[in-house]
């Protein structure tokens, strides 16, 4: 017992390294994506635009408030609420390749957007100016990635096997993207062209207008992620061990759906379908912490999320030109190695 203490300690001390490792990282990161860009802008210039605005260009003042800051807060978010949705399907299903992207999740959000975007004449873009719009858009999502949710759960309540789960989740991703295409084929030009753009996942689009909408939601779906680590604590070892601890499985499935329905589908509305980030940094956060701990894994997988979208952004900008990429195309050259050394390993592992 005294022996199981101490291992316990040793364990949880070295995650906190690591987590202190990269709260460091956060900032470091954070810093630079504000420094990249095709204009260049010092240090000393940005604390004075942020800090004194008054004496600062008016040039920089708007660049770096208006268009810098709000895509690396918007890095920040989404690395951390598509990584916390994916650490919490992964544990519910116990599927180590589960996640909003691979499951469908995202296309629902994707498809509630859709409907009210190209259905209603647009609000996507830059022409979301108001937030009451940008609640509606958000409000989409969540009803489109929580409608998907329910019939993952519906299925996983009868298919046990889990890569039946996963092509399952595949196979309406797919019919979810043919409904998006016949509503794009009957959309206006001007609709069209700012949709496919969104779909391709953009940081820079976000405004400070839509932030105050952004900010709340992914920090109330966090929220919740932290309320239920024992109830994903519990997930792990069985939904039949989870029942015998005396708990409500009923409800702690619907807390962990609702945390992720409001972080895939708020980071979607607003920065398109970001793809593989949900499944690489879970694993990423498993490997670093050395835990299976939720109260440990929920924020290194925060940290370790806003991390990569942050690097992810970063490339994205392309150093040096005035070119920028999709941070979807970014983050899928990232995530893809990683999900197929999790796919080959759990071969390696099931034939042992």
């Amino acid at each position: 017992m005294v022996e199981t203490s101490v291992n316990n300690i040793i364990q949880n001390t070295r995650s906190l390294r690591v987590l202190l490792l990269f709260s460091i990282l956060v900032p470091v990161f954070f810093v630079v994506d504000l420094l990249i860009g095709s204009y260049y802008i010092s240090i000393p210039e940005i604390i004075k635009a942020i800090f004194h605005a008054e004496n600062a260009d008016s040039q920089v003042v708007l660049i770096i408030t208006s268009f810098r800051i709000p895509k690396a807060v918007t890095a920040v978010l989404a690395g951390a609420a598509l990584s916390v949705a994916g650490l919490q399907m992964q544990t519910v299903f116990r599927n180590p390749l589960a996640g909003p992207y691979i499951l469908g999740v995202s296309s629902g959000a994707s498809l509630g957007v859709a409907l009210l975007v190209l259905g209603t004449g647009g609000l996507i873009g830059g022409s979301i100016v108001s937030i009451a719009s940008s609640w509606g858009i958000v409000a989409a999502a969540w009803v489109g990635s929580g409608l998907i949710l329910l019939l993952i759960i519906l299925i996983s309540s009868r298919i046990k096997e889990i890569m039946t789960i996963l092509i399952l989740g595949i196979l309406i991703s797919s019919a979810i993207s043919s409904i998006v295409n016949i509503l794009q084929f009957f959309s206006n030009e001007s609709m069209l062209k700012s949709f496919v753009v969104w779909t391709m996942g953009s940081l820079g689009s976000v405004t400070n207008v839509q932030l105050a909408v952004l900010f709340p939601s992914i920090l109330i779906g966090i929220l919740i992620a932290f309320l239920s680590s024992k109830f994903l604590d519990a997930f792990l070892l069985g939904e039949n061990y989870a029942r015998s601890m005396g708990m409500n499985i009923r409800f702690a499935r619907m807390m962990v759906f609702l945390s992720t329905a409001i972080l895939a589908g708020s980071i979607t509305a607003f920065c398109g379908p970001i793809g593989f980030i949900g499944i690489a940094v879970p694993h990423i956060a498993r490997m670093s912490l050395k835990t299976a701990k939720h109260s440990l894994l929920v924020p290194g997988t925060i940290l370790i999320g806003a991390l990569m979208m942050l690097i992810s952004d970063i490339l994205s900008q392309l150093p040096g030109s005035e070119s920028t990429l999709p941070v979807n195309s970014v983050t899928a050259l990232l995530g893809i190695p990683i999900v197929i050394w999790i796919i080959i390993r759990n071969t390696n592992s099931d034939r042992l």
